[in-house]
C-alpha cells in the first residue's frame, strides 16, 4: 500500500500535524512499502496510546478516502469482519519499545536509516538517498518535511 508516495505523504501530513500541535517530537522515521518506523517522544500532557490512535485513525481515514475517490479496488484488501469497523489499515497493537539508553537509541536509529537498503527492499543505494526517511537530515541537515529534531543524547 505504501509503495505509492501519495500514501506516504498522508503519513507525513499526519506526523507534521502532531508535531506542529506539540504532542510529539520526532527524532527519526522511515516509511517503508508496508510499514513505518518512528523514534518519537510523546510530550507532557499527551498519552502514547492516544497519539498513536490519532495517527492511525487519521491516516486510515485519508487512505480510505483516497482509495474510494480513485475507485481503487485495493480498498477491498482492507475489509475486515469486525463489529467496530469495516476496514483496517494498521495492526491493532503497534510495537512500541522504550529506548532507555543512548546506545539503544543509536542502534535503532541505524536500523531505521538502513532499512531501505536491505536486500528485500533495495529502495536506495545510501540511506540519505531514500526520500521518506530522516537519514538525509542526519547526514546533511536537510529536513525536507520539517519533521525531525536532532537527537543529542
Amino acid at each position: 500500500m505504501l509503495k505509492d508516495d501519495s500514501y506516504k505523504d498522508i503519513i507525513i501530513k499526519s506526523l507534521q500535524f502532531l508535531k506542529n500541535e506539540g504532542s510529539i517530537v520526532i527524532y527519526a522515521f522511515v516509511i517503508m512499502p508496508n510499514h513505518i518506523h518512528l523514534i518519537w517522544q510523546i510530550q507532557d500532557g499527551h498519552k502514547l496510546e492516544k497519539v498513536q490512535m490519532r495517527l492511525m485513525k487519521f491516516t486510515a481515514q485519508q487512505m480510505k478516502f483516497k482509495l474510494t475517490d480513485d475507485h481503487d479496488g485495493r480498498l477491498n484488501w482492507f475489509l475486515v469482519n469486525a463489529a467496530d469497523r469495516e476496514y483496517q489499515f494498521w495492526e491493532r497493537n503497534p510495537l512500541s519499545i522504550d529506548l532507555w539508553s543512548p546506545g539503544v537509541f543509536m542502534q535503532k536509529l541505524d536500523y531505521i536509516h538502513n532499512n531501505p537498503l536491505q536486500d528485500k527492499w533495495k529502495l536506495a543505494e545510501f540511506p540519505e538517498d531514500y526520500k521518506y526517511s530522516s537519514a538525509k537530515f542526519y547526514e546533511s541537515g536537510v529536513n525536507e518535511f520539517d519533521l525531525v529534531s536532532h537527537y543529542s543524547g
